[in-house]
């Protein structure tokens, strides 16, 4: 299975996201804003398979995030999590908020599977 970065200033989402994963096998790393998930995956670009990411966060926003990463790494997986319905940076996965666990483990398996 994969290691996942998830970043969302809600701990409740976090904490939802992390037990769907780990409940089919991904290892999780978490970040509560945009500027921790940055760094972390700074710090693990090889061992982060994907980065699932919230668009709207304080201290940076997952725009940033998406920036950033593809900086550091241009081909990562990203997800991009929010309620809102348009302003997604391009050549990222969208997962609608609120989703079902399901609809997250189906996207996450898709974005795993993009060669």
């Amino acid at each position: 299975m994969a290691v996942i970065l998830v970043a969302d200033d809600e701990e409740m989402v976090r904490n939802l996201v992390t037990l769907a994963l780990t409940s089919v096998g991904h290892e999780v790393m978490t970040a509560t804003n945009g500027l921790e998930a940055v760094a972390l995956f700074r710090s693990y670009p090889k061992q982060i398979a994907l980065v699932i990411t919230d668009m709207k966060m304080p201290i940076m926003d997952g725009h940033e995030v998406v920036k950033l990463v593809r900086e550091a790494k241009p081909d990562a997986r990203i997800i991009c999590m929010s309620a809102y319905t348009e302003g997604f940076p391009e050549c990222t996965r969208i997962l609608h908020k609120p989703f079902r666990m399901d609809e997250l483990r189906d996207c996450v398996a898709k974005a795993l599977d993009e060669a």
